[in-house]
């Protein structure tokens, strides 16, 4: 995909490297946000529905995909998925853990398939005035690749204001540490699932992540989420 491959990736890289999630680049245009947002209303296109506040997730909802996913987001997956590979396997090299993932997304998923982690993970998260997202990480099964996407689908300031991206960050014998994003609309922002290897005096240890969404003041703020293994 022509817009991933125009993205700074070296600059991404040292980003993730640094502080576990990085503002990417603009991706999607206008009317590509405009389609995602439209099928929202589409049952047909979605395997569940969760209501946040209904599980104390939050306040606002989200719906995961069916398969076959639509054609922007199987693209989007499987354009990202190699470009953050590498990267993936760097961290767990780095964390001395066991873990390298395959090179490319069918071969990953064909993994999680085996290990019953079947059902599709991309979803779109919907958010209307006073909603929010509490701090969580996107396991769903023993398989977890270690980096997720997010597109901002809303114009910020237009469509809503407040919302802002979470992502908190914990080291152990340290206070966390917080970042606020306010990507534009069409923006892609990566960021760490679960945990991340951090350079401290005697190597490598490691800092633990959860992200979330700040409330939404006014108006409705549509994202798009990119998982890269399945759920069980």
């Amino acid at each position: 995909m022509e817009a991933i491959d125009r993205l700074d990736w070296k600059a991404i890289e040292t980003e993730l490297d640094a502080r576990g999630c990085a503002r990417a680049g603009a991706v999607l245009g206008k009317e590509e946000c405009a389609r995602l947002v439209a099928l929202y209303g589409d049952d047909a296109r979605f395997r569940k529905r969760v209501d946040m506040e209904r599980h104390r997730f939050g306040r606002g909802d989200y719906a995961y995909f069916a398969n076959p996913l639509p054609d922007v987001v199987s693209s989007l997956r499987r354009a990202l998925y190699p470009r953050l590979a590498p990267l993936a396997n760097a961290w767990m090299e780095r964390l001395r853990r066991p873990e390298r993932y395959e090179l490319e997304l069918d071969g990953y998923l064909a993994r999680c398939h085996a290990a019953g982690q079947t059902k599709p993970t991309p979803l779109l998260l919907h958010y209307e005035q006073s909603g929010f997202n509490c701090l969580h990480r996107d396991l769903y099964g023993a398989l977890a690749f270690p980096l997720q996407a997010m597109f901002m689908l809303s114009e910020p300031a237009v469509d809503f204001t407040g919302g802002e991206f979470l992502v908190v960050e914990n080291r152990t014998r340290q206070q966390s540490i917080g970042t606020a994003l306010s990507p534009a609309r069409g923006e892609l922002v990566l960021f760490a699932v679960n945990e991340r290897p951090v350079l401290g005096g005697r190597g490598f240890t490691r800092a633990s992540l959860r992200h979330g969404v700040s409330a939404v003041e006014s108006g409705q703020r549509y994202t798009l989420g990119i998982i890269f293994h399945d759920a069980a």
